[in-house]
Protein backbone atom coordinates (compact mmCIF):
# COMPACT_ATOMS: atom_id res chain seq x y z
CA UNK A 1 0.00 0.00 0.00
CA UNK A 2 1.09 3.95 -1.06
CA UNK A 3 2.03 5.87 2.05
CA UNK A 4 -0.76 7.87 3.33
CA UNK A 5 0.29 11.43 2.09
CA UNK A 6 -0.78 14.73 3.64
CA UNK A 7 -4.54 15.30 2.17
CA UNK A 8 -5.30 16.62 -1.12
CA UNK A 9 -1.54 16.42 -2.06
CA UNK A 10 -1.32 13.15 -3.75
CA UNK A 11 -1.12 13.07 -7.50
CA UNK A 12 -3.32 10.41 -8.89
CA UNK A 13 -1.12 8.94 -11.75
CA UNK A 14 0.98 7.95 -9.07
CA UNK A 15 -0.92 5.54 -7.40
CA UNK A 16 -1.90 3.94 -10.33
CA UNK A 17 -0.35 0.48 -8.92
CA UNK A 18 -2.05 0.93 -5.28
CA UNK A 19 -4.64 -1.51 -5.43
CA UNK A 20 -6.53 0.50 -2.48
CA UNK A 21 -6.77 3.56 -4.49
CA UNK A 22 -10.50 3.81 -6.83
CA UNK A 23 -9.15 5.76 -9.77
CA UNK A 24 -12.68 5.76 -11.04
CA UNK A 25 -13.55 7.91 -8.38
CA UNK A 26 -10.50 9.82 -8.45
CA UNK A 27 -11.39 11.07 -11.90
CA UNK A 28 -14.86 11.65 -10.28
CA UNK A 29 -13.86 14.10 -8.57
CA UNK A 30 -11.31 15.43 -11.39
CA UNK A 31 -14.63 15.79 -13.41
CA UNK A 32 -16.43 17.99 -10.52
CA UNK A 33 -13.29 20.04 -9.14
CA UNK A 34 -12.93 21.27 -13.16
CA UNK A 35 -15.93 23.70 -12.39
CA UNK A 36 -15.32 27.16 -11.10
CA UNK A 37 -17.30 30.18 -10.12
CA UNK A 38 -16.05 31.66 -13.24
CA UNK A 39 -16.55 28.74 -15.64
CA UNK A 40 -20.00 27.32 -13.65
CA UNK A 41 -21.33 25.17 -17.07
CA UNK A 42 -18.84 23.30 -19.04
CA UNK A 43 -19.26 20.76 -21.96
CA UNK A 44 -17.50 16.85 -22.38
CA UNK A 45 -14.72 18.47 -24.13
CA UNK A 46 -13.93 21.55 -22.03
CA UNK A 47 -13.97 19.29 -18.95
CA UNK A 48 -11.65 16.90 -20.51
CA UNK A 49 -9.46 19.62 -21.95
CA UNK A 50 -9.43 20.72 -18.18
CA UNK A 51 -8.99 17.01 -16.69
CA UNK A 52 -6.81 15.56 -18.82
CA UNK A 53 -9.23 12.27 -19.26
CA UNK A 54 -10.53 11.16 -22.82
CA UNK A 55 -13.66 12.21 -23.98
CA UNK A 56 -15.16 8.81 -23.53
CA UNK A 57 -14.20 8.26 -19.93
CA UNK A 58 -15.91 11.95 -19.24
CA UNK A 59 -19.09 11.19 -20.77
CA UNK A 60 -19.77 8.45 -19.07
CA UNK A 61 -18.45 9.97 -15.48
CA UNK A 62 -20.78 13.35 -16.51
CA UNK A 63 -23.71 10.43 -17.10
CA UNK A 64 -23.11 8.78 -14.05
CA UNK A 65 -22.96 12.27 -11.93
CA UNK A 66 -25.96 13.43 -13.45
CA UNK A 67 -28.27 10.44 -12.58
CA UNK A 68 -26.75 10.96 -8.95
CA UNK A 69 -27.71 14.39 -8.45
CA UNK A 70 -24.37 15.73 -8.67
CA UNK A 71 -24.67 17.53 -11.79
CA UNK A 72 -27.15 19.06 -13.62
CA UNK A 73 -27.61 19.11 -17.37
CA UNK A 74 -28.99 21.98 -20.02
CA UNK A 75 -30.17 20.19 -22.64
CA UNK A 76 -29.96 23.18 -24.87
CA UNK A 77 -26.13 24.10 -24.66
CA UNK A 78 -25.28 19.92 -23.79
CA UNK A 79 -23.58 21.14 -20.73
CA UNK A 80 -23.49 20.65 -17.56
CA UNK A 81 -23.26 22.33 -14.24
CA UNK A 82 -23.10 21.18 -10.76
CA UNK A 83 -26.23 19.66 -8.75
CA UNK A 84 -27.61 20.12 -5.40
CA UNK A 85 -26.31 17.04 -4.44
CA UNK A 86 -22.11 18.85 -4.11
CA UNK A 87 -24.01 21.52 -1.75
CA UNK A 88 -25.18 18.46 0.47
CA UNK A 89 -22.25 16.93 0.45
CA UNK A 90 -20.22 20.15 2.34
CA UNK A 91 -23.01 21.26 4.81
CA UNK A 92 -22.25 18.46 7.27
CA UNK A 93 -18.34 19.72 7.40
CA UNK A 94 -19.14 23.26 8.16
CA UNK A 95 -21.63 22.35 10.42
CA UNK A 96 -19.41 20.00 12.72
CA UNK A 97 -16.29 22.61 12.76
CA UNK A 98 -17.07 24.31 16.14
CA UNK A 99 -14.41 26.81 15.74
CA UNK A 100 -16.24 28.47 12.54
CA UNK A 101 -19.22 28.66 14.99
CA UNK A 102 -17.39 30.35 17.34
CA UNK A 103 -15.31 32.59 15.13
CA UNK A 104 -18.55 34.01 13.53
CA UNK A 105 -19.30 36.96 16.24
CA UNK A 106 -15.99 37.79 16.84
CA UNK A 107 -15.11 38.58 12.92
CA UNK A 108 -18.63 40.58 12.54
CA UNK A 109 -16.99 42.57 15.55
CA UNK A 110 -13.28 42.85 14.12
CA UNK A 111 -15.12 43.79 10.83
CA UNK A 112 -17.44 46.35 12.41
CA UNK A 113 -14.25 47.80 14.01
CA UNK A 114 -11.82 48.07 10.79
CA UNK A 115 -14.17 47.80 8.13
CA UNK A 116 -12.82 45.14 6.28
CA UNK A 117 -14.02 41.93 4.98
CA UNK A 118 -13.02 39.27 7.31
CA UNK A 119 -12.32 35.61 6.09
CA UNK A 120 -11.59 32.42 7.71
CA UNK A 121 -9.91 29.70 5.90
CA UNK A 122 -8.27 25.93 5.41
CA UNK A 123 -6.42 24.33 3.09
CA UNK A 124 -7.75 22.52 0.03
CA UNK A 125 -4.94 21.05 -1.50
CA UNK A 126 -2.64 24.15 -3.42
CA UNK A 127 -5.10 26.48 -2.59
CA UNK A 128 -7.46 27.99 0.28
CA UNK A 129 -11.28 27.34 0.98
CA UNK A 130 -13.26 30.17 2.61
CA UNK A 131 -15.39 28.41 5.83
CA UNK A 132 -16.88 31.47 7.26
CA UNK A 133 -17.14 35.14 5.58
CA UNK A 134 -18.05 38.55 6.88
CA UNK A 135 -18.03 40.99 3.64
CA UNK A 136 -18.21 44.40 4.88
CA UNK A 137 -15.66 46.47 2.07
CA UNK A 138 -17.69 46.89 -0.59
CA UNK A 139 -14.45 47.73 -2.82
CA UNK A 140 -13.66 44.13 -3.03
CA UNK A 141 -15.22 43.16 -5.88
CA UNK A 142 -14.03 39.72 -5.81
CA UNK A 143 -16.80 38.46 -3.63
CA UNK A 144 -15.40 36.21 -0.73
CA UNK A 145 -17.88 33.93 0.05
CA UNK A 146 -18.06 30.55 2.01
CA UNK A 147 -16.09 28.20 -0.65
CA UNK A 148 -14.51 30.49 -2.41
CA UNK A 149 -10.78 29.82 -3.21
CA UNK A 150 -8.09 31.81 -2.87
CA UNK A 151 -3.84 30.72 -3.72
CA UNK A 152 -2.23 28.61 -0.92
CA UNK A 153 1.64 30.60 -1.56
CA UNK A 154 0.12 33.87 -3.17
CA UNK A 155 -2.06 34.82 0.00
CA UNK A 156 -1.47 36.07 3.17
CA UNK A 157 -4.04 33.93 4.63
CA UNK A 158 -2.33 31.04 2.41
CA UNK A 159 1.08 31.37 3.94
CA UNK A 160 -0.24 31.91 7.32
CA UNK A 161 -1.79 28.54 7.11
CA UNK A 162 1.46 27.41 5.14
CA UNK A 163 3.15 28.83 8.74
CA UNK A 164 0.00 26.95 11.01
CA UNK A 165 1.49 23.21 10.09
CA UNK A 166 4.51 21.27 11.47
CA UNK A 167 7.63 21.48 10.30
CA UNK A 168 6.97 18.25 7.74
CA UNK A 169 3.50 19.09 6.55
CA UNK A 170 4.61 22.60 5.73
CA UNK A 171 7.77 20.81 3.49
CA UNK A 172 4.87 18.41 2.46
CA UNK A 173 2.78 21.72 1.08
CA UNK A 174 5.98 23.56 -0.15
CA UNK A 175 7.90 20.63 -2.32
CA UNK A 176 3.90 19.75 -3.65
CA UNK A 177 3.32 23.39 -4.88
CA UNK A 178 6.96 23.59 -6.19
CA UNK A 179 6.35 20.73 -8.31
CA UNK A 180 2.65 21.04 -9.25
CA UNK A 181 3.36 24.80 -10.67
CA UNK A 182 7.26 25.80 -10.39
CA UNK A 183 6.70 29.63 -12.38
CA UNK A 184 4.15 30.03 -10.13
CA UNK A 185 6.02 29.13 -6.92
CA UNK A 186 8.97 30.90 -7.43
CA UNK A 187 6.53 34.15 -8.26
CA UNK A 188 5.42 34.17 -5.20
CA UNK A 189 9.02 32.70 -3.45
CA UNK A 190 9.61 36.28 -1.96
CA UNK A 191 6.37 37.12 -0.59
CA UNK A 192 6.78 33.47 1.19
CA UNK A 193 9.96 34.24 2.60
CA UNK A 194 9.24 37.80 3.74
CA UNK A 195 6.01 36.75 5.45
CA UNK A 196 7.98 34.02 7.07
CA UNK A 197 10.27 36.66 8.82
CA UNK A 198 7.03 38.71 9.57
CA UNK A 199 5.48 36.45 11.12
CA UNK A 200 8.36 35.02 13.39
CA UNK A 201 8.88 38.70 14.24
CA UNK A 202 5.39 39.84 14.49
CA UNK A 203 2.79 37.45 14.37
CA UNK A 204 0.95 37.87 10.98
CA UNK A 205 1.54 38.11 7.12
CA UNK A 206 0.85 40.27 4.84
CA UNK A 207 -0.24 40.34 1.28
CA UNK A 208 0.58 44.28 -0.97
CA UNK A 209 -1.71 43.17 -3.66
CA UNK A 210 -0.15 39.53 -3.98
CA UNK A 211 -3.50 37.76 -5.42
CA UNK A 212 -5.17 40.58 -6.92
CA UNK A 213 -3.59 44.00 -6.89
CA UNK A 214 -6.00 45.83 -6.14
CA UNK A 215 -7.13 44.34 -2.61
CA UNK A 216 -4.45 43.85 0.13
CA UNK A 217 -4.78 41.99 3.09
CA UNK A 218 -3.08 40.59 7.08
CA UNK A 219 -3.65 36.92 8.28
CA UNK A 220 -3.03 35.01 11.29
CA UNK A 221 -3.46 31.14 11.94
CA UNK A 222 -5.53 30.18 14.50
CA UNK A 223 -4.75 27.38 17.14
CA UNK A 224 -7.34 24.62 16.68
CA UNK A 225 -7.48 21.46 18.88
CA UNK A 226 -4.93 18.44 17.92
CA UNK A 227 -6.01 16.75 14.95
CA UNK A 228 -7.70 19.19 13.50
CA UNK A 229 -7.01 21.00 10.09
CA UNK A 230 -5.46 24.34 10.61
CA UNK A 231 -7.04 27.60 9.97
CA UNK A 232 -6.29 31.04 9.46
CA UNK A 233 -8.14 34.40 9.53
CA UNK A 234 -7.78 37.33 7.79
CA UNK A 235 -8.96 40.92 7.21
CA UNK A 236 -8.71 42.70 3.31
CA UNK A 237 -9.09 45.71 1.97
CA UNK A 238 -9.28 47.39 -1.17
CA UNK A 239 -6.23 49.19 -1.83
CA UNK A 240 -8.29 52.77 -2.85
CA UNK A 241 -9.36 52.84 0.56
CA UNK A 242 -6.23 51.90 2.37
CA UNK A 243 -4.27 54.78 3.94
CA UNK A 244 -0.34 54.41 3.79
CA UNK A 245 -0.10 51.48 7.14
CA UNK A 246 -3.24 51.06 7.72
CA UNK A 247 -3.38 47.15 7.73
CA UNK A 248 -0.36 47.18 9.87
CA UNK A 249 -1.16 50.17 12.12
CA UNK A 250 -4.92 50.11 12.61
CA UNK A 251 -6.32 46.64 11.66
CA UNK A 252 -3.43 43.98 12.82
CA UNK A 253 -3.58 44.79 16.61
CA UNK A 254 -7.44 43.94 16.16
CA UNK A 255 -7.19 40.74 14.06
CA UNK A 256 -4.56 39.40 16.89
CA UNK A 257 -6.91 40.08 19.75
CA UNK A 258 -9.53 38.68 17.59
CA UNK A 259 -7.56 35.18 17.45
CA UNK A 260 -6.72 35.03 21.20
CA UNK A 261 -10.10 35.65 22.26
CA UNK A 262 -11.27 32.70 19.60
CA UNK A 263 -8.31 31.04 20.70
CA UNK A 264 -9.26 31.17 24.37
CA UNK A 265 -12.88 30.51 23.72
CA UNK A 266 -11.72 26.89 22.37
CA UNK A 267 -9.29 26.53 25.61
CA UNK A 268 -6.39 26.98 24.03
CA UNK A 269 -4.81 29.66 25.72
Amino acid sequence: MTPIALPGLVDPHDLSADRQFSMNLARGMAVLRAFTSSDPMLGNREIADRTGLPKPTVSRLTYTLMLLGYLSRDAGLQKYRLGSGVLSLGQPLLASMPVRQAARPLMEQLARKTGCTVNLGMRDRGNVVYIETVRVDAGNVYLPDIGSTRPLLGSAIGRALILACTASDRKAILNHLKVHDKALFDQHRVAWEADQKLYAAHGFCHSRGDWQKDVHAVAVPVRVPPREAPVAMNCTLAAYRMPKDKLERDVVPHLLDTVRQLEAGQGLR
